[in-house]
């Protein structure tokens, strides 16, 4: 089975019999939006995802059989190419943060409402959107690269910005580790852990 990673977009050809969908899930709606990948324990052959509607409030946690899997895209795979999106001051950001976040070497792409509307191209991004990115760091920065990404994450002023730090044992939220804090909130696939060391959690 291929090893789709969270944040990942998937379009699946079929839902397993036994999924029980809302309401505002729709057989048109599944056909042309992506489900992403989420952390969590998955039964085998199936993938944990998470599909996501028009609204805010429309949100709903599943699960696919990795058979079904007709096509991926990544975060990283967004992040090669923006559109140009007039009057949207979140892909704006991004546009800046292109460059920046390229130079310092790390795998990093746009996820979240952003990510959805730019692979579907459905019209879910609003004047308010956050911009939220994951950022695959396997080790932790050093001294040097630590005040870089800090200065990047500053120059963001006109949305705000959600990045999360994807270690490779799990997620947490950058603003929490930036911020000192003795301890962050790791997300794993087995669940959340409070942990001071992310990289090496115990």
């Amino acid at each position: 089975m291929v090893a789709y990673r969270p944040h990942d977009l998937l379009w699946a050809r079929a839902w397993p019999q036994d999924a029980a969908l809302p309401d505002w899930v729709c057989p048109q709606w599944l056909a042309m939006a992506p489900v992403v990948v989420r952390r969590a324990p998955a039964a085998i052959g199936r993938i944990a995802v998470g599909l996501r509607g028009t609204t805010r409030n429309q949100r709903h946690a599943a699960e696919i059989d990795a058979s079904a899997v007709l096509r991926c895209v990544t975060p990283e795979m967004l992040a090669a190419s923006v559109p140009a999106w007039p009057d949207c001051h979140t892909i704006e950001a991004l546009h800046h943060l292109k460059p920046l976040l390229d130079a310092t070497g790390w795998a990093w792409g746009p996820t979240g409402s952003v990510g959805f509307a730019l692979a579907s191209g459905l019209p879910v991004l609003r004047t308010d959107s956050d911009l939220d990115l994951v950022l695959r760091m396997s080790s932790p920065p050093d001294a040097v690269q630590a005040d870089a990404l800090r200065s990047i994450v500053a120059s963001v002023i006109h949305c705000r910005l959600d990045l999360q730090i994807d270690t490779g044992a799990g997620g947490f939220a950058y603003a929490e580790w930036a911020a000192g804090r003795p301890r962050v909130l790791l997300k794993t696939d087995h669940g959340p852990l409070l942990t001071a060391s992310p990289w090496e959690p115990r």
